[in-house]
């Protein structure tokens, strides 16, 4: 078996789950991390061997075969086209970069390079996500009507929260569409099979400024400061947007999209309304899935070998009652790309570069439509 070998950019929350998902696969080992702030910190509280604090440099010295860039949106094109231009595979965290011309030399330039590329929609990899995929291909609900749900976060409600996520020059034009509304867009295009071909968006902001300390602060972070240690800064992003959707196949649907709901770490909630049946999927509960019927009792699926569909049962790790989360999914995901590296022939379900430029679209065209207020297709 080849052992690849891996580098990671940005050593953040999400840097610090690549790090360690990356070694639970057994075929890559994580040679070096590289981060502007705190490299060295980071590398031994990680046990990364080699630490850097130009990416660059790491590429340079350290001869991988993948990069993982988990840092702010406005430097994943640079360290993707650079790694690139070096013949390494990438792994990005969303959204893929900040603009579809961005995006579309990305894909571009993978292409030219031959090279194995992912974008980590890892909401794909839980198993009843995969599973609820398969039951709609072989028509278990029926022709698809209706797609709804949200995905809501409470990390940002309160005044004195900050992230650079906050800062459009350093997230993009969006900021809970892309930072999370991507996720959920992605996984409702993934489980039914159809492209979302209109929006229609709605944001507000219930911050129009901001308390930023003056250090620096991670995300997920609730450190408080002294009222002297933070200074006012004006909010050019959305806290909240409401999106009306047209699907390919004739389905219509909406998402609500919130980093300011109190309570709500992280619900993501997909529900699907076919001519059968209908089904609900809850991050909250990962390892369910409800299955919906009018003229007989409600299903409620548990993950496991014996009750998934065929094709679902490699993404299972763990028996029946064994619960398999947000790590997990971020396991598989990676997973899917590495074999991707190893046999670039075979059949992979990862998102890649072209997804990650299809969501990208989809981002501005959301942007677009809350500023018109109003309906814009999606082009082809």
């Amino acid at each position: 078996m080849k052992i690849y070998r891996a580098g990671v950019v940005g050593t953040g929350f999400v840097g610090q789950v690549h790090v360690e998902t990356i070694r639970r696969l057994n075929n890559v080992e994580v040679v070096a991390l590289a981060d502007t702030f705190n490299a060295k910190d980071s590398a031994e509280k990680l046990n990364v061997p080699n630490y850097f604090s130009d990416y660059k440099e790491m590429i340079k010295r350290m001869e991988l075969d993948s990069i993982h860039i988990c840092t702010p949106n406005n430097t994943h094109f640079e360290i993707a086209m650079y790694a690139m231009e070096h013949g390494i595979h990438v792994i990005c965290e969303k959204p893929m970069c900040t603009t579809i011309e961005e995006a579309e030399q990305l894909v571009d330039k993978a292409k030219e390079k031959k090279l194995v590329n992912g974008v980590n929609f890892h909401n794909r990899f839980y198993p009843m996500n995969n599973h609820l995929k398969n039951a709609i291909k072989d028509g278990e609900l029926g022709d698809i009507f209706s797609i709804t749900g949200n995905y809501t976060q409470d990390w940002l409600l309160f005044e004195t929260d900050y992230s650079w996520r906050l800062n459009s020059k350093e997230s993009g034009s969006t900021r809970a569409v892309a930072d999370i509304g991507s996720h959920w867009m992605d996984l409702a295009e993934y489980v039914t099979g159809q492209k979302i071909v209109a929006v229609n968006a709605d944001f507000s902001t219930i911050h129009p400024t901001r308390k930023k300390p003056k250090g620096v602060v991670l995300a997920f972070s609730k450190d408080k400061f002294d009222e002297d240690n933070y200074q006012d800064v004006k909010i050019d992003t959305e806290d909240n947007a409401n999106v009306l959707f047209k699907f390919s196949n004739g389905a219509k649907g909406s998402a609500f999209f919130s980093q300011v709901i109190a309570g709500k770490s992280v619900d993501i909630n997909l529900q699907i309304g076919g001519y059968k049946k209908s089904a609900e999927w809850h991050s909250m509960n990962c390892n369910s899935l409800i299955i919906g019927n009018r003229d007989s009792y409600n299903e409620f699926i548990e993950k496991g070998i014996a009750t998934v569909h065929p094709e679902t049962k490699p993404l299972i790790a763990y028996p029946f009652g064994h619960a398999e989360g947000f790590p997990d999914a971020f396991k598989q995901s990676f997973k899917s790309i590495y074999a991707d590296i190893d046999n670039p022939d075979g059949t992979y379900e990862h998102a890649t570069f072209e997804d990650g430029l299809h969501e990208m679209i989809l981002c501005q065209k959301i942007f677009e439509s809350n500023q018109k207020q109003g309906w814009l297709e999606i082009p082809e």
